[in-house]
């Protein structure tokens, strides 16, 4: 990358494991600022700057429900992480990617396979007042691990014994899976005060955590917080964190590069360009947690047969979206990121293979494609890089297979609402999407969406799929775990291809070159704590 030189991240609280240096970021120099868009939902330059409120673009909405279990919402997350405390956090930064960051606990100790010790931090307060301890934990974990919980229901139910108020052990035995899972599931849930989950009206109604913001408003696309002046690391440099939604990339773009907003995420390679080019701005990648997927609705025909599904990803040359992604994407050969826990790259993952396309096809009954019927997919426009561009040529590929495919682009809204499966199959036939979640626990995107007892989008129901996914998660120990994911149930997943993995996603974010001290996580989550403008 021409004109690149290394700046390092500054002044982030540390409090790890096993501490080690921050990675680096590339900072990009050169271009004139584009026109400035009348853009009245933002906030102008000078009150940003003036009062020190970072102003966010992010490219996904909330959902309007504050109760941090209700939904699977990257945008929504984003607001949630300046909000909340989490027991631990995960910065998965390569290569140390399983590496965790103490917050509201301050160590664990697995006492038995199926009880995992936290010892908890003195003197934080939640944004009402009420100061944390071990009932708030019990009750975020126990409500949050309900199965009707959208964001928690892996790996399944815990009980939460309160030892003393700064200690708990949560308790696995009963629902036989070892706690051992709760070690990286602790980076992911947020913790709730216990009163506010005894009142779900409250909980849904406004979020309450012990981040370093509070929150003060939401209008619209628009979600204020200010700083949280009790915060238990220190007073934050900012005043204040606003996000606003933009759903179109150009927008977003455009509005950083006219003063009106400070920060903003996935973007276009050739926007990422333009911006790189001005001196006044720095471009942050990181290879995310973020697998790109298209999904097959393999709860109805013809997608029902693994046969055709695999047909369809030897059709696909996944070497030419990469072409299309440029700087937004990375090959990876397996159904996680590379960040995540147990990442390995497949030995037979399906590549681009006409000849095993066409014999697939021809053993289920469609030679040539003759017999399948019009086949939708769909996908969004606005909500990741490229889906458009990349949807086009990944069609084009099913059509010169035989798949008489029709491409369906949707705004981010329309498409988001048509995402999930439902009973006798969802929307279309596949569907493009991406899952980033919080933590280096792999079986937030596998058991997730290939397990029977969840089928979130592709609606599959697979015995010998779902027995491999429990084994893993039953197994004794993580060196265990690794080996059954490596060895037995990434590889099943490629060959049963309940979806095809299309690369990982490289998070590019823009933002104003005096920000310092922001931390991106891999899924896009910030911690603003000591960050300042």
């Amino acid at each position: 990358m021409n004109g690149a030189q290394d700046v390092s991240i500054g002044g982030i609280w540390m409090d790890t494991l096993s501490r080690r240096d921050f990675a680096k970021l590339s900072v990009v120099g050169g271009l004139a600022t584009l026109p400035i868009l009348n853009t009245d939902w933002l906030v102008s330059s000078a009150e940003a700057k003036d009062g020190k409120e970072l102003v966010f673009l992010s490219s996904e909405a909330v959902t309007g429900n504050w109760d941090p279990t209700s939904h699977t919402n990257l945008g929504q997350l984003t607001v949630e992480g300046f909000i909340y405390g989490y027991l631990t956090r995960a910065r998965m930064q390569q290569p140390d990617t399983d590496e965790l960051v103490y917050e509201l606990a301050t160590s664990y100790k697995l006492l038995d396979p199926h009880t995992l010790e936290f010892k908890l931090r003195e003197g934080v307060l939640f944004h009402d007042g009420k100061p944390f301890g071990a009932e708030d934990v019990k009750a975020t974990y126990e409500y949050g691990s309900l199965p009707d919980r959208p964001a928690q229901w892996y790996p399944g139910r815990v009980d939460v014994e309160v030892v003393d108020p700064l200690t708990v052990r949560l308790k696995t035995a009963k629902y036989g899976y070892p706690a051992s899972l709760y070690i990286y599931l602790s980076s992911f849930l947020p913790i709730s005060s216990a009163k506010d989950v005894a009142n779900k009206t409250t909980l849904s109604a406004r979020p309450n955590g012990t981040g370093p913001f509070k929150f003060a408003s939401q209008d619209g696309d628009k979600t204020v917080m200010v700083a949280n002046d009790k915060f238990f690391k220190g007073v934050p440099k900012l005043s204040g964190v606003r996000v606003n939604y933009v759903g179109d990339a150009t927008t977003r773009a455009l509005s950083l590069l006219s003063g009106q907003a400070d920060i903003t995420e996935r973007l276009e390679n050739e926007q990422a360009q333009d911006i790189g080019k001005n001196p006044a701005f720095v471009l942050r990648k990181s290879v995310s947690v973020e697998n790109k997927y298209l999904f097959f609705r393999c709860s109805k025909p013809p997608f029902n047969d693994p046969r055709v599904r695999l047909a369809a990803c030897h059709a696909i040359n996944r070497s030419s979206i990469l072409e299309v992604m440029g700087e937004s994407g990375v090959k990876s050969s397996a159904h996680i990121s590379p960040v995540k826990f147990g990442y390995i790259d497949v030995p037979e993952y399906p590549e681009f293979d006409p000849a095993k396309c066409q014999a697939l096809l021809a053993e289920a009954g469609f030679p040539r494609g003759a017999g399948l019927p019009e086949l939708e997919y769909l996908t969004s426009d606005g909500r990741y890089p490229k889906t458009k561009e990349y949807g086009e040529v990944i069609t084009a590929m099913l059509q010169a297979q035989g798949f008489p495919v029709k491409l369906t682009v949707m705004e981010p809204a329309a498409w988001g609402n048509l995402l999930y499966d439902r009973p006798g199959g969802g929307a279309g036939h596949m569907i493009d999407c991406g899952w980033a979640t919080g933590s280096p626990e792999p079986d937030l995107v596998l058991r997730t969406h290939f397990h029977s007892s969840s089928k979130r989008i592709t609606g599959i129901v697979d015995k010998e799929l779902d027995a491999s996914l429990d084994k893993e998660r039953s197994a004794p120990s993580l060196d265990e775990r690794k080996r059954v994911l490596q060895q037995e149930t990434l590889p099943m997943i490629a060959r049963k291809a309940p979806a095809h993995s299309l690369f990982t996603s490289v998070f590019i974010h823009a933002q104003r070159k005096d920000i310092e001290g922001l931390f991106i996580y891999p899924n896009g989550v910030m911690d603003a704590s000591v960050a300042n403008i």
